[in-house]
């Protein structure tokens, strides 16, 4: 049987699984064209090869729960993907490669972790849901190149439970998607790709740009750490229980800001949570949530070469970085003038 290890801390999930399957049609592709399929033949793999089996269908699913006494935990966001096209395209759509080990956080049922075999590679799961364990291996058949871990992917080591991967592929929940991507790129070095299934409105925030409708806080520090893009949409009717919401198919590679280069993640992630704490305010008034009094803030704008009149959402990575670099430098350099150079900080923006 698949390895399993729970040795992690079970908490909030972070793996539920993403988006919601509907009481849809087998084989409906991400665009929401439903299309059979019936599930078809994994190939061979790094472990040895798992043994035949299907990818997961409606009806698999169905009885998958049923004879497992299982139901979706909305508290963990949990719909189960049930459909094989989608689970093909969003691994194909990762650039998934025969031979390399792959993280896949919230594997669920094992929709995609099987869709990943297929495509030849090893699979690391990290699954909150203890519960899920007996149904899990079940799907899984005793493959010997999937590692099932239990834990909390929040609050776990993800580069220790998974040392090998470079490429994370995992179908989210409304409430962690945003959080646990942030918290990949700013903790684990390792991991240069991810392809997530998030919920519709997540995703285009994650992807957003400054001066866009979508544009908030998690867009600004995503772009300080990586470039996103949403690649494909996904359909309701593809998971089970069916969500109201359609999701998408987001993609993020990791890479260096030069506006970020020798600040530090905390300083820069501090200056965007105040910036944004007051979306309809100015930067002269958010920014005072810093503990800055106004004419403090006055002089870090001045200093920075920012303009204080604008909205958070019309500013990008340089802007904050140059705030946060200000900010950061010794205290005495908000009253000096202008032309003085302020102090760089020591520690380097990105993972600490």
């Amino acid at each position: 049987m698949a390895a399993v290890d729970s040795g992690g801390q079970p908490g909030a999930d972070p793996g539920g699984q993403p988006g919601a399957h509907s009481g849809g049609q087998p084989g409906a592709d991400p665009g929401g064209q439903p299309g059979a399929d019936p599930g078809g033949q994994p190939g061979a793999d790094p472990g040895g090869g798992p043994a035949p089996v299907r990818l997961l269908t409606p009806p698999r699913v169905g009885e998958l729960l049923a004879r497992h006494g299982l139901r979706p935990a909305k508290s963990l966001g949990q719909n189960y993907l049930a459909d094989p096209n989608t689970a093909r395209k969003v691994v194909r759509l990762a650039g998934v490669e025969p031979g390399e080990t792959v993280l896949e956080v919230g594997p669920g049922l094992g929709s995609l972790t099987l869709a990943l075999r297929e495509a030849g590679a090893a699979v690391v799961a990290v699954e909150v849901d203890g519960r899920l364990l007996p149904a899990l291996t079940e799907v899984l058949g005793g493959d010997p190149g999937v590692v099932v871990e239990v834990a909390d992917a929040l609050r776990a080591d993800l580069a220790a439970l998974a040392p090998g991967a470079r490429r994370l592929v995992a179908n989210l929940p409304y409430n962690i998607a945003a959080p646990l991507v942030l918290h990949v790129l700013a903790s684990f070095p390792q991991f240069a790709s991810m392809t997530v299934m998030v919920q519709r409105e997540v995703g285009e925030r994650l992807a957003a740009r400054p001066g866009t409708p979508a544009y908030a806080g998690p867009s600004a520090k995503l772009a300080a750490l990586a470039e996103a893009r949403v690649l494909a949409p996904v359909s309701r009717r593809v998971f089970i229980p069916e969500p109201h919401v359609d999701s998408v198919l987001v993609g993020i590679q990791r890479r260096d800001h030069p506006a970020t280069e020798g600040l530090p993640w905390p300083a820069l992630a501090r200056v965007i949570d105040a910036a944004f704490s007051q979306r309809r305010k100015t930067l002269r008034n958010s920014l005072q949530t810093l503990g800055l009094g106004p004419e403090a803030v006055a002089a870090l704008g001045a200093r920075a070469g920012v303009d204080l009149a604008l909205r958070a959402e019309r500013l990008g990575v340089e802007e904050f970085a140059a705030l946060a670099r200000t900010l950061a430098a010794p205290a005495r350099t908000l009253e000096e003038p202008a032309g003085d150079r302020p102090g760089r900080p020591d520690r380097p923006c990105g993972p600490a």
